[in-house]
């Protein structure tokens, strides 16, 4: 057989494989993503300290749900051969940024939008009622993660100024000692998975989802954050809390009560 057919066969397999269905399924959902407001600033260095507080926030809510689910289920067939929580888990990375940030007592300053809120809900009800679909979105967490966890963490030391990578962790993966051949290796296991028909296309509905779910949260937070700075605007100085994180959660808090109120008009 030539190399020709080889490959012509090659190509056929990948376009079979989970991973490939997954990227090509939410394609277009990838770049709504990129191009939301929030993202778009990001991508410019444009990041502000506020901006990256409120979203350490909702990634600690997140990937909260997330590992809790992918521990509790990480017997299951479809969740075992994509487990690596030595190497991926984000959670223990995210609570040093934001003590970093917020101080001992961060915990009682984490404030999330809406949307943070219904992602987690879904991912604790598929955690417990479908777990194969945590793999959706266990892939395009990471996954995304590895590809620009380095690049954006440059970014943003860059955009707030840091003369340290305290308060980056996030973006660091000390158990990964290559992150392409790690994708490699992540995609197999996926890849290999055993789903029926059914499964495999509820799998990739979930990673539309996931996406649609980012989409959200990102857009929560722009909206938190224009209130806020509206907010502020309007409020005399000399009432403000004098402390810089005090004034963050106050201005915060107002554009919640905002925020949660427009979310159940639907």
């Amino acid at each position: 057989m030539s190399f020709l057919c080889l490959g012509y066969l090659k190509i056929q397999r990948q376009k079979h494989d989970l991973s490939e269905q997954i990227k090509a399924a939410t394609k277009e959902n990838h770049v709504r993503a990129e191009n939301t407001q929030l993202m778009l600033s990001y991508q410019k260095g444009q990041i502000t300290l506020r901006q990256y507080k409120v979203l350490l926030c909702s990634l600690y809510e997140i990937y909260k749900a997330l590992e809790e689910e992918l521990d509790r289920n990480s017997s299951h067939l479809a969740v075992a051969p994509i487990y690596f929580p030595q190497e991926l888990a984000r959670l223990e990375a995210l609570e040093r940024d934001l003590e970093h940030f917020f101080g001992p007592d961060w915990k009682k300053k984490v404030i999330v939008p809406a949307a943070t809120h219904k992602y987690e809900q879904r991912l604790r009800k598929i955690g417990k009622q479908n777990p194969e679909l945590l793999v959706a979105h266990a892939y395009t967490r990471y996954l995304g993660d590895l590809s620009g966890g380095q690049v954006l963490g440059k970014i943003t030391q860059k955009s707030l100024g840091l003369s340290s990578k305290e308060g980056l962790s996030f973006f660091s993966f000390p158990d990964v000692s290559s992150p392409n051949r790690f994708k490699q290796l992540y995609r197999s296991r996926m890849n290999g998975i055993k789903l029926t028909e059914q499964e495999k296309a509820a799998v990739l509905e979930e990673a539309v989802s996931a996406f649609e779910l980012n989409i959200q949260v990102f857009d929560d937070l722009q909206k938190m954050l224009s209130v806020t700075a509206e907010t502020e605007s309007q409020i005399p100085a000399t009432r403000l809390p004098s402390s810089p994180i005090m004034q963050f959660t106050a201005g915060v808090c107002v554009a919640l009560a905002t925020i949660g109120v427009g979310m159940f008009v639907f």
